[in-house]
C-alpha cells in the first residue's frame, strides 16, 4: 500500500495561463466572426458547472460513454496490460474509475496521471483518487494538452484516455496536431482509448446543450466572467444570450453567445476595445460529431491503428481503442 501524496507538475501556472488567455482573447475577439477557445470555460466555477450539466437528462454523452466503459473496461485492460493510465482533460476523473478498478483487478495498473488545464479540479480529483485507491501512485500535470504533452511521463504499457467527446472541441487542424503530438510522445504499442460523439439526429445533438434550467447557458457565459476577472474586461454577462445550433456542413454543434444589444467591451489588461453589434455572435465552442470511417482515418494519419470500436446501444456515442504503431 502506497502512502505518498499525489505529485504535481505545473506546466501552466497562473502567469502563463493569463498570457495564453490574453493572446487568445486578442486573436479571437478581433477576428470576424469572433471566437474564443473552450479551454477558458474551465476555471473552478466552470468545471463545477460542466460536471453538473453532464448529469442533465438531455446530455446523453456522459451516460452513453459510461455504459460503454462499464461493459468493456475489462477488455481494455486485458488488451493493453496497462501499467500507467494517463487521462487528458481529466476533470473529476469519474468515469476513469471504471478503468482503474479493472486495471487493479487485472493486476497490472500501478500509476495514474491526470492532465488538465484546471489546477483546482485536478487537485480535487487527485486527492479523491489517492484516498479511494491507496495502492495507486497518482501524478497530476497542470497543462494544456495542445502544448504540454512532453510532460507525460515515460513508462511501459501506457494507456491514454481521451474521453467525453472532448476531441470534438478541436477544429480539424488542431485535432491532427494533437493526435500527431500524442503519437510522438508515445512508444509503439502504447494505446489510446478515445470517446467520440457520433452523428445522429440534429434535435438530439442540440438538445444536449439546451436545458430548461439554464445550466448550459450559465456554463457558456462563464467564459465572459473569466475574461472580466482575468483581463479586467467589462462584459455585461447577462446581455449575451446562449445559442446552440447544428452546422451540417462541418458536422458539429456550435455553442455561441449572441449580443442582445449593441455593446462596447473594454479589455483593460490589453488596452483593447471590442464592439459588438446587436445580434452579433461569438463562438465559444464547437463539438464535432464523427462517423467511424472519419475518426479511423484521422487516427491512422497520426500513426494509430484502431483495434476495437464499441458504440453505445443507441449509436450516438462510441469508444475506440487504438494502438500506436
Amino acid at each position: 500500500m502506497l502512502s505518498e501524496r499525489p505529485t504535481f507538475d505545473v506546466r501552466l501556472g497562473a502567469e502563463e495561463r493569463t498570457r495564453a488567455l490574453r493572446a487568445d482573447a486578442v486573436a479571437g475577439l478581433t477576428a470576424s466572426p469572433k471566437w474564443l477557445r473552450p479551454t477558458w470555460f474551465y476555471d473552478a466555477h466552470g468545471s463545477m458547472l460542466f460536471d453538473e450539466l453532464t448529469r442533465l437528462p438531455g446530455y446523453y454523452l456522459t451516460r452513453a460513454e459510461a455504459a460503454v466503459l462499464a461493459g468493456h473496461a475489462a477488455e481494455v485492460v486485458a488488451a493493453t496490460d496497462v501499467h500507467t493510465l494517463i487521462e487528458l482533460g481529466s476533470g473529476a476523473s469519474t468515469k476513469t474509475r471504471l478503468i482503474i478498478e479493472a486495471g487493479h483487478e487485472h493486476g497490472t495498473l500501478r500509476r495514474f496521471v491526470g492532465f488538465d488545464v484546471s489546477e483546482s479540479a485536478l487537485a480535487s480529483a487527485a486527492a479523491t483518487l489517492s484516498a479511494r485507491y491507496p495502492w495507486l501512485a497518482v501524478h497530476a500535470v497542470v497543462g494544456d494538452f495542445t502544448r504540454h504533452l512532453d510532460a507525460l511521463p515515460a513508462d511501459r504499457n501506457r494507456l491514454v484516455l481521451f474521453l467525453g467527446g472532448t476531441i470534438g472541441n478541436l477544429l480539424p487542424p488542431d485535432r491532427a496536431q494533437l493526435l500527431c503530438g500524442l503519437r510522438a510522445v508515445l512508444a509503439a504499442g502504447d494505446a489510446l482509448l478515445l470517446g467520440v460523439g457520433l452523428v445522429t439526429d440534429p434535435d438530439t445533438m442540440v438538445r444536449a446543450y439546451r436545458d430548461p434550467d439554464g445550466r448550459t447557458a450559465e456554463f457558456n457565459r462563464n467564459v465572459l466572467r473569466v475574461l472580466n476577472r482575468a483581463l479586467g474586461a467589462d462584459f455585461p454577462v447577462e446581455a449575451f444570450d446562449h445559442v446552440v445550433r447544428w452546422d451540417a456542413e462541418h458536422e458539429w454543434v456550435q455553442l455561441l453567445l449572441r449580443a442582445t444589444r449593441a455593446i462596447t467591451v473594454t479589455l483593460g489588461a490589453v488596452d483593447l476595445t471590442i464592439p459588438f453589434a446587436s445580434g452579433e455572435l461569438l463562438c465559444t465552442a464547437v463539438s464535432t460529431r464523427f462517423h467511424r470511417a472519419g475518426i479511423t482515418a484521422e487516427l491512422a494519419a497520426a500513426g494509430f491503428t484502431v483495434e476495437q470500436w464499441w458504440p453505445d446501444d443507441t449509436d450516438r456515442f462510441a469508444v475506440t481503442l487504438a494502438r500506436a504503431r
